[in-house]
């Protein structure tokens, strides 16, 4: 099994877009990915699952991964995630600077 944690930095947390596109990009696995936030866990591979943690900005995921690909699903989806909660950080902070 492998794991890792992400700290959310999207200033809209894991809202409906973007946990959908967790969600399409965890069922390109085989293993069995799970996300925990405190004591509700969700697998990775279910919109709704994953929408019911409740992460918001600043949330800690613990992604839990096992089964025969779990060394590349790991590095990949924490590569998604940071490049992909990343994009909302920077899209609202583009909003910021162009309203001064």
């Amino acid at each position: 099994m492998k794991e890792f944690t992400y700290t959310i930095e999207d200033p809209n947390g894991l809202h409906a877009r973007p946990a959908g596109m967790l969600a399409t990009f965890a069922k390109r696995f085989q293993s069995d990915i799970r996300i925990k936030v405190g004591d509700k866990e969700a697998d990775a591979k279910r919109l709704l699952a994953l929408m019911s943690l409740g992460a918001v900005h600043g949330t800690n995921l613990t992604v839990s991964v096992s089964g025969e690909d779990e060394e590349v699903a790991a590095q990949e989806l924490e590569a998604y995630l940071g490049e992909k909660m990343q994009n909302g950080k920077k899209r609202a902070e583009g909003t910021a600077s162009n309203e001064t």
